[in-house]
């Protein structure tokens, strides 16, 4: 069932209530008008014009004139058929014809409406024409004129509320679309938060806990024969869980590295070569090339991280007595080279990421220098050890700003 106008607004309100008065008010002066002029048929004028104004007010209070095309136009008929009486009897009924255009313009179909007002409009004509007992071109100009400026101002009023609509639906599909991209950036904003934690707790607090792990299981090997060995082992193992307490907090407090703080990067790459030497079966060494340039806090930390994780996974899997980290400042570039002598392996065999296993610290390496705009390449052969190299811009892209500060 099809609506037979669109939805009232303010306006439209206002403009429904000056037409109901305008009907009245018609209706009213042809029932004055034939008490005062004392013109034949009074009496039958006045129950004409109360006919037409019971029909015509009967149509708002019916609700499927609203909803309802095929109602509209029975409801129209009818308030024609009373209008058609009371022209009959009298000649003020003509002025009701220029009401019944905007209704008819208005409740029915486009060609349907037209149709209406010139068959309205030529009722009028002719009736006035009867009661004049003569016809001219002057008695058809003023209907003709009322129906032309009815159909362009309805026209006129429909172009304007469709081009309304549309604008408001154009703001709503624009107001959908800016909460869409507010909730896709949002959960790319997650997502991208939960990749740094993983790999923030990859390379601090799981190596962490990997390293106490070794460190308690040689104590645990080298307690019956070695009580002075296990004893050392289990220190370790207590500044480790210091170390990694202090990146739990640091997590909380948002803050660089513990390792960076009042330090720089050499400082601390070479602090981990001594720990790391210290703690495990292996010798690391730093080696500090070219002339010092300041870096961004994100390139230091993904710098440290770098190595954090290359010398975890070399004590872990390479099984190497050497180890070299290299920080090297190229001009425009900084690069961070570790090499060992271990057994090596075949870098297009690597298995998928699996932080369960510890197969995440490659491509956590890898994302974390790309992020930045650098690179990391890594170069190994079974049985001739591993060779590790991280290459950042020392002027980052803005669009990873961000990371300067996580």
């Amino acid at each position: 069932m099809n609506s037979a106008a669109p939805a009232l607004t303010p306006t439209t309100r206002a403009l429904a209530w000056c037409l109901h008065l305008l009907v009245i008010g018609l209706l009213s002066l042809a029932a004055v008008r034939a008490v005062t002029g004392e013109r034949p048929h009074a009496g039958w004028i006045i129950a004409a014009s109360a006919l037409c104004g019971l029909t015509y007010a009967a149509g708002p209070a019916l609700p499927g004139v609203r909803r309802s095309r095929r109602a509209a136009a029975l409801w129209l008929a009818a308030v024609g058929a009373c209008w058609t009486v009371l022209l009959a009897l009298s000649a003020d009924g003509v002025w009701v014809a220029f009401p019944l255009y905007f209704l008819q313009l208005h409740l029915l179909p486009r060609r349907a409406g037209v149709a209406a007002v010139v068959a309205t409009a030529v009722v009028a004509i002719a009736g006035f024409a009867v009661h004049q007992d003569s016809f001219s071109a002057a008695m058809a100009i003023g209907p003709a004129l009322g129906a032309a400026v009815a159909v362009a101002v309805v026209w006129g009023y429909q172009a304007l509320y469709r081009e309304s609509e549309h604008r408001r639906r154009l703001i709503e599909e624009l107001t959908a679309t800016r909460a869409d991209l507010a909730a896709a950036q949002h959960t790319a904003g997650v997502l991208a938060e939960r990749d740094r934690l993983a790999r923030e707790i990859h390379d601090t607090l799981a190596q962490g806990l990997s390293s106490i792990q070794l460190l308690l299981r040689a104590a645990e090997r080298a307690l019956p024969q070695a009580p002075q060995n296990a004893a050392r082992y289990v220190d370790q193992a207590r500044q480790a869980a210091a170390d990694n307490l202090a990146e739990a907090r640091r997590f909380v407090a948002a803050l660089t590295p513990p390792t960076l703080e009042g330090t720089t990067l050499a400082d601390a790459l070479e602090r981990l070569c001594t720990t790391t030497s210290a703690r495990h079966r292996i010798t690391a060494r730093f080696h500090l090339t070219g002339d010092p340039a300041p870096l961004i806090t994100a390139h230091e930390v993904a710098l440290l991280r770098v190595a954090q994780s290359a010398l975890a996974n070399t004590v872990r899997h390479a099984g190497a007595t050497t180890a070299e980290v290299t920080l090297t400042y190229l001009g425009d570039h900084v690069a961070l080279d570790i090499v060992d002598d271990g057994h090596g392996f075949d870098p297009t065999l690597l298995p998928a990421s699996d932080p369960e296993t510890g197969g995440f610290g490659l491509a956590v390496m890898r994302a974390r220098t790309r992020a930045l705009g650098g690179t990391l390449t890594i170069e190994s052969a079974p049985g001739r050890g591993t060779a590790l190299a991280a290459r950042l811009p020392l002027t980052p892209p803005s669009a990873t700003e961000p990371e300067a500060h996580p």
